[in-house]
Formats: structure tokens, sequence, C-alpha cells
């Protein structure tokens, strides 16, 4: 790269700019630091002038050692409140002019003092200068995604870097890596030094984040790449379109079906990933034509609402219009509603769907039908049962055939004689009966009857009738065609009630599969609606209207709908959206009954649910006597005794032992308080009478409270984010819940070990971390942590019932939170509580 060109000791004009390389990664310790060390010492190894103008090694000895034998630009020291800062050294580094200069930290923020406020600043100049740069940044210290990620993780960055500075950039490259990865990496001391590490993967490292942020990093350099293609095919004249993704362009016109045609086109863009739609309303160049602007605005917020874009343009010719612009966006499909205009017209006329069909090429077109179309081009008749095209197919070979056979037996009149000439006729009409069904026939017979008359028939060219023959042949000519179409007028109308019986014959089969598997009245009702075409169906009460299950549209009352069918003294069916046919009567009946034994099934589910409850109880009540037996006996044994002792005048005790009796005598009586306290809270659980008065807490004091009288106190250590001084709970029980979780880690915890109490903030909500080092719990055990009388891993039998989790969780759910756990990296268990902000209050 040139930075300016001497000739004759003079200097050339201004240099040219130097190239950016930006080297994008999802999260720290992706190894981007490290990747922008390899490519300069790549490029140093060819020759090129490469010096580290700042990289920032955060203590990993890998990313140190890839500086190597690379030149290192000394650090410029800035003073700052009483402290010494250590900045990039921009004057130093302009001075020493490289060709390329390694600059960590693009988002950073310059210390007062230290020339600009930000580093991208900095890299502005070495641009401008003709150097080229290398640096970093993480995705979530983009401007425009600031506000998302703090979303996702709960952190707010205050170091951000305008996008248009790494949109402009001529290389991103992204540095990824899978989260399980990086968590495997931040596990072994590779990322943060060994005291970061669990708070790390229990706040910002979750794997829930680090998988969102990778999302977010994908997603904005697919955008960037795709800018990079649209403006290379715009260079190039490319007006073929490339379909690296889904684009779909729906057409709308204003009217009523407009909605509809938005929601299926954010159907199709969902169904793809990454996909995009644009909504596209075309407006005529005359002005003569327009649609109301409030319904536009309309039709504007719907599609911003379900994710699309909206754009209108001008246009005399919609088809035309509609394609350029798919073109210009590189759409993949078109979606386009069905025309209101008849057949006729549309023959007469081609469409604008039919044009749009016809000039697509290589995008593909949907033309989506609804109830405008149906409603213009449709109309009710009779139904034959042989379908549209045979309808058709019958009037043309009914009204046209006869006067085709006519000429060709003309032409070969010498052939044949007037018997074969109406049995030529006679076959023509049972096969137009046949294609067609009875009115086809009936005009067929009639036509072929003055055909064969006028012909064939002397006198010849004449409508008289000579003879009575002549006049039988013709009734001869309607009777049959009508006796033939009869037959197969019948045989459709069989196999419609074939196809009827068919269908119904399924529908049965359906609900008797459903009542031999789990089945509810949603899944009825959905089944309902689709058998019969209905827009909506529910269960209601019969006295007072009261729904008991519904799908669909919203269900008037029941007198109102247009199907009712009763299931019970107590229940009705009712169905809304046309009345059904006579013949669905019976299927209807066959849902009622279905419904029927769905209730008495859920009733029997319930009385399931009672006995199962008061077998638990009973369960409850025969564990609570087994663990009381021991557990309450063996505190009051040891009280018993040393009461004994102490009032034993035969024996002079000294004052430390009557100091071990009396401590004795303490701890029997706490272990029994405690004891009876959990019972207490259990059965209050059990019963459902604990009311929690949740207001705002203060937590840190909450914790210390809980903590302050339990054994081993000394080995907890407390660590409560500013972000979450004040919770929303009951004071009483939260301290209850702490003191709990915590006295059940430090059974659990080796002797020489800690357990930490972490609060902060995580999207929104308090969660505090009870984290010990202990042996851990399998994770196929661990549902049952949280169960009464359960007392997992090698405790002592004297160490309790096993009440204190079972409580703990009880009393975190009747303020609101939750109660959780989960291994801690390294080995143990960590307890999580969460709490509800103190906004919902």
């Amino acid at each position: 790269m040139s930075r300016g060109v001497h000739t004759g000791g003079v200097e050339s004009a201004v240099p040219a700019r130097g190239i950016l390389r930006v080297y994008l990664g999802a999260s720290p310790g992706v190894g981007k630091t490290y990747a922008m060390l390899d490519e300069g010492r790549r490029r140093a190894e060819r020759g090129t002038d490469v010096v580290v103008g700042f990289v920032e090694t955060h203590g990993r000895a890998r990313t140190a050692e890839q500086i190597g034998d690379l030149e290192v630009l000394p650090r410029l020291e800035v003073e700052h409140r009483g402290t010494v800062q250590q900045e990039l050294d921009l004057a130093g580094l302009l001075a020493r002019a490289p060709q390329v200069a390694l600059v960590d930290e693009l988002a950073h923020t310059n210390v007062p003092g230290a020339g600009h406020e930000k580093r991208w600043q900095d890299v502005e100049d070495l641009l401008a200068a003709g150097i080229c740069v290398i640096t970093t940044v993480n995705i979530q210290h983009l401007e425009s995604l600031n506000d998302v990620v703090e979303s996702i993780t709960g952190i707010r960055q205050r170091e951000t870097v305008p996008d248009t500075v790494v949109r402009q950039a001529d290389a991103v490259e992204l540095v990824d890596m899978s989260p399980q990865a990086l968590r495997r990496r931040m596990a072994h001391g590779n990322i943060y030094a060994p005291d970061k590490v669990d708070p790390a993967l229990s706040h910002f490292f979750r794997e829930g984040n680090l998988t969102a942020l990778r999302e977010l990093a994908l997603l904005w350099l697919a955008d960037r790449v795709d800018e990079g293609m649209e403006r290379y095919r715009s260079e190039h004249e490319i007006a073929s379109r490339w379909a690296t993704r889904e684009r779909v362009v729906v057409a709308v016109t204003g009217g009523p079906e407009s909605e509809g045609l938005l929601r299926r086109a954010a159907r199709i863009a969902s169904r793809t990933g990454g996909g995009e739609w644009l909504a596209l309303y075309v407006s005529r160049g005359d002005g003569l034509v327009q649609v109301d602007p409030t319904r536009l605005h309309r039709l504007h917020t719907v599609t911003e609402d379900m994710g699309g874009t909206f754009h209108a343009v001008v246009g005399d010719d919609a088809a035309t219009a509609i394609l350029d612009f798919a073109r210009a966006e590189n759409a993949t499909q078109v979606l386009i509603g069905a025309s209101r205009r008849g057949r006729l017209s549309t023959l007469v006329n081609p469409g604008v769907g039919e044009t749009v069909i016809a000039e697509s090429g290589d995008i593909d077109v949907h033309i989506v039908t609804h109830e405008e179309a149906r409603r213009a081009t449709g109309h009710r008749r009779t139904s034959t049962g042989l379908g549209r095209r045979r309808e058709v197919a019958g009037h043309l070979v009914g009204v046209l055939g006869p006067f085709a056979l006519s000429a060709l037996l003309l032409v070969t009149q010498d052939l044949h004689g007037l018997q074969t000439e109406a049995m030529t006729f006679m076959a023509l009409v049972v096969a137009t009966a046949i294609v067609g069904g009875r009115w086809p026939a009936i005009a067929c017979s009639l036509i072929s009857g003055f055909a064969l008359n006028f012909f064939f028939t002397p006198p010849l060219r004449t409508i008289s009738i000579a003879s009575g023959d002549n006049a039988v042949a013709v009734v001869l000519f309607v009777a049959v065609g009508i006796a033939v179409s009869s037959v197969v007028g019948l045989a459709a109308r069989r196999t419609a009630e074939a196809d009827r019986s068919s269908t119904e014959a399924e529908a049965l089969a359906v609900l008797a599969h459903s009542l031999l598997h789990a089945g509810d009245e949603q899944s009825l009702l959905a089944g309902a609606c689709e058998l019969f075409g209905m827009r909506g169906a529910a269960i209601v009460r019969t006295v007072g209207g009261e729904v008991v299950a519904a799908y669909g549209e919203p269900t008037p009352p029941w007198s109102e709908a247009d199907a009712a069918v009763p299931i019970d003294d107590e229940t009705t069916l009712v169905l809304t959206g046309r009345p059904p046919a006579a013949a669905d009567q019976r299927l209807l009946k066959a849902y009622a009954a279905h419904a029927s034994v769905l209730a008495e099934r859920r009733r029997a589910a319930q009385q399931s649910d009672e006995r199962r409850v008061l077998a638990e109880t009973d369960q409850t009540r025969t564990a609570l006597l087994a663990a009381v037996s021991h557990d309450l006996r063996s505190p009051l044994s040891a009280v018993k005794a040393a009461v004994g002792s102490l009032r034993n005048s035969d024996i002079d005790w000294s004052p430390a032992d009557e100091e071990a009796l009396l401590a004795t005598i303490e701890e029997g009586a706490d272990r029994l308080d405690d004891l009876v306290a959990n019972l207490l809270d259990m059965s209050r659980l059990r019963l459902g009478s604990v009311t929690a008065h949740v207001d705002e807490v203060e937590l840190e004091g909450t914790i210390a409270s809980a903590v302050r009288s339990l054994p081993g106190r000394d080995r907890v250590t407390v660590s409560v984010d500013p972000a979450v001084a004040v919770v929303a709970a009951d004071a009483g029980l939260l301290e209850r819940v702490l003191a709990n979780v915590v006295a059940n880690a430090l059974s659990y915890a080796p002797a020489a070990t800690e357990v930490v109490v972490d609060a902060t903030v995580v999207a929104g909500r308090a969660v505090v971390r009870v984290v010990d080092t202990g042996p851990g719990v399998p994770a196929a055990e661990r549902g049952r942590l949280f169960e009464p009388f359960q007392r997992l891993g090698d405790v002592p039998r004297g160490e309790g019932v096993g009440l204190g989790l079972a409580v703990a969780r009880g009393l975190t759910e009747a303020m609101g939170g939750t109660l959780t756990a989960e291994d801690t990296p390294g080995g143990g268990l960590t307890f999580v509580l969460d709490l509800p902000p103190t906004g919902e209050l």
C-alpha cells in the first residue's frame, strides 16, 4: 500500500487511504486477537512492514506467544485520577508510518487526555494517513445492537462503535466458535483467571447468551455480504436473479383481501430461515385509480408488525411494475391474489396474474385464492357430481358435435343410408350424456334430431317431417338422451354418496382411534371444524352459556349458532360458519358422543388425581412418622442426658464441662426448633395456606441475617451486585429460603472449601446463586432434590428428615420466584434462586 510517493524531495498529493480489516467475534475468547496477530505474522514473513500498535493479551499465554518477533510500539502512558493508564500512542504510530498496524479492541474508550475519545477515531486517522489497519471488535459493541445485546445478557455495553465504521471496512472476517467449545475454553482457564471462571460461566457465558450472540454476528455479517453482492450485481449490470436466500414480494391492491395476502407472505418467509418479505402496492401513473390513504397506512402498519417492509411504486402496467420491483430486489417468489374477473373476460384480456406468470422467468409465482375472488366469480348451483370440467366438455360436445358429425356425413353421403346416419347421431347423444350428464345430452339430442331431419330425411333442406317415422326418430333421440343422462347422473350421485360414506367412515375411525389414546376437547373441536368446514366450534354449558372449550372464531350465544348438538344434560356442541347439511347430522352426533366420553374421562382423571393426592398425603404421613420417630428422639435424648448430668449433685462439674453440656442442650433445642419449623412450613404448603407479603427487601442484609445463625457461617462468601440491592420478596420467607439452601450447601461442601452466595441481575430479574464444590448430584436424581423426606448422598441419619429444600422451593414459589439446581463448573452443585424485579410490585 503506497503512503505517498516522493519525487525530487517533494511529497506527492494526499496519500491513498489505508485498508481496514476487521476480525469480528460473537463474544470475548473466540480468538479475534490471536487471528489478528497470526495475520500480522504472515504479512511480516512476506516482507510487509508490520507494527503492533496496541494488543491486549488479557494474560493469555498463547496470545502473547503469537506476537513473536513482531515490532511492538511502546504505549502512551496517561495519568488519570491518580493512576497511570496505557493507551495507543497515535502520534508515535503516525511518525513510525508502517505499512500495516495491528490495533486491538476497536470499540475501546480512551482515557481522557490520550487524544481522541474513541479508539476507532484513532484508526480513522491511521487510515487517512495511508496506513493499513487490522483490528478486532465484538458484535455486542456495535451501536445498533446495543439494546438487543442488553435484552439478551442483561448487561449494557458502555463501549460502542458506530456500525458505519465496521460496514465501511474493506474486509470483515468472522472468528467463530461454538458455545460449547467456548465454555470448555473458559472452564480450562484459557480465557479468564481461575477465580473469575465460575461467575463468568454463570452469567455472561451462559450457553443461551452465547448462542444468541453468535446468531446476531452471523446475521449481521450475512447482511453485509448481501450488500456486497447487490453492489457487485449493480456494477456489472447483472439483471438475472441470484437466489442466495428467499425473498418474497407480495403484491397488494388495498382491497379487503390484502391483509390475508400479507399474512400468507409472512408465513412463507418464516418457513425459510433468514427469509425476507416485501409488500408492494402499485399505483397508476395517471392517478385515476387510487386507494384510500388510511387503508394504505393500515397495510403499512400491519406489514411492519409482521416483520416485512412496505413499498409503493408508480406504474401504468401493474404486472410489469411488479416484476421490475421483484428483479430489483432479487426476489425469489411473488405472491398475487386470485383475479376477481370471470373466466370469459380472462380469456379475452389476460389479467395481472396471468401476465406475471408468463413473464416471471425464474421467479416462482403463487396465485393465492381469497374470499373476494370466490364471491366475484362463484355462484351457487346444483351439483351434478360430474365436476365443472366434464360439464363444460359435455356442453361443447352436445352443441358442436351434431354440426361436425353432419358435415362428415354429408361428405360421405354415398357410403351410408338413413339408418346408419340415425344410429351415428344416437351414438353421439350417448357419448354426450356420458361426458356431460343430463342437460348437454338433451341439447345434443334436440340438435341431432334437427340435423337428421334437415340434412338426411326427405324433403332435404327443410324442417318439415314427411313421414311419421322421422317424427318418431326425433322423439327417440330426445328420450334416449334423457334416459342415458339420468343413468349417468344417478351413477355420479352414487359415487358422491360413496365418497361421503368413506369420509364419514374415516372420521369415525379417527374418533375411535382418539378414544383409545389421549385426546382432549381442543383437538376434537379442531377436527370438527376441519371436517364440516366451520369457522369455529365450542362446548358450552346448556344453562348459562359458559364456554368449556373452544376452537377457531369466538363463539356467539349457542342459541344463535349454525349447529347445536346436545352432548349431555349439561353441555352442548355448537358450531359456526354455515348450516350443516342433513347428511352431516349423523357425524355431528358422533362428535357429540365423543365429547361426552372425553368429559367422562376428564371427570375420571380428576377423581384419580384426588385419590393420588390422598395417597401422597398418606405416604407423607407414614414417612413423617418414620422420620420423626428417630429424628425427634435423638436430640431429645441428648437434651435429657445433658440436663440429668447437670442436676446430678454427686458430680462436681468443671466450668468447661458445664459449658459443653449447656452447648449440647442448646444444639439439641436448635435442631428440634428447625425440625418443627420445617414440619409446620411443609404442612402449611401442603394445605396451600402460605401467603407471601411481597415488598421491597434489602437483599444483602437478608442474606447476612440468614447466614448469621448457621454453623460454619465463616465459610460463606457473599457478593451482591449493586444493581440488585433491592428485590421483590417477603422478607421472612426469603430469609428462611436462604437459610435452608445455604445450610444444605454447608452440609455437603468439603470442610476446607467456601460456599459462595452471589446475587446479580440477569435479563431484568434478580438471581441469587448458592455455589458449593461438594460431590454434586447426578442429573438423573436432581429432580428428587426438592421432594420431602429426601436426603441424597452420604449424610448421617441425624442430619434431619430431608425437608429443608422442599420447604425452600415451596416458599420461593409462594413469592412468585423459582428455585432450581444446576452443576457447578469443576464439580459441585449450584442452587439458583430467581426472584421477580421490584417493578412487578
